[in-house]
């Protein structure tokens, strides 16, 4: 059995980095969805424990004083945070792991876990990301700016050259093809399979 490989994606809010991960689920085999930890409140069609656990802030500083995430980050005034267990757990189990998670938590998991694969979602422009924030309906005025400047900062080049791949959501179906395509080639690397082949050809 091979190592589990986890797949960090990151992307502003509203670039569909989470339609796409959630899609990925449902086109490949053995891979499954990090459920993060969140003191925000479940949006409109969440489920808690499948979207997201919902906790209080009082749980969340819990957690984070027992070291119990792997990363986690204040975001948009809300805190986030991957539970170490369910990050570990998929790496020695074999099976992989999606992550969907912002800059500053894949930045933690970087410096810890270098063999993740990093990979970075954007629409086209910044024009069409205040488009389908707007059509999102969920966020106030203040809000949607809030978000738009956070993607303003999220793309500077010094971010991005962090990232193993970068794909650009313009056309929904092109952009879960190189998804789908990343995981697969990733999944093929001879460096993550050759133990797996040496136990099947050349055991004695």
């Amino acid at each position: 059995m091979r190592k589990g490989i986890q797949f960090i994606v990151s992307g502003p809010s509203g670039g569909g980095k989470t339609t796409l991960a959630k899609t990925m689920l449902d086109k490949l085999e053995n891979l499954r969805f990090s459920v993060s930890c969140t003191t925000r409140t479940p949006r409109e069609g969440e489920i808690d424990g499948k979207d997201y656990k919902f906790i209080s802030h009082a749980e969340f500083e819990q957690m984070v004083d027992k070291g119990q995430f792997v990363e986690h980050a204040l975001v948009h005034g809300n805190y986030y945070g991957t539970p170490l267990s369910e990050f570990e757990d998929a790496g020695t189990s074999g099976v992989d792991l999606l992550l969907d998670i912002d800059v500053q938590g894949a930045s933690q998991i970087r410096r810890n876990y270098p063999n993740a694969v990093f990979c970075f979602v954007l629409p086209p422009s910044i024009e069409i990301l205040e488009e389908r924030l707007v059509e999102r309906n969920s966020n106030g005025e203040v809000d949607i700016q809030r978000r738009l400047d956070r993607a303003r900062e999220e793309v500077a080049p010094s971010i991005l050259e962090e990232y193993d791949y970068i794909i650009i959501n313009d056309e929904l179906d092109k952009a879960l093809e190189a998804m789908f395509s990343i995981i697969v080639s990733t999944r093929c690397q001879s460096s993550r399979i050759i133990d797996k082949i040496k136990a099947s050809f050349l055991a004695e």
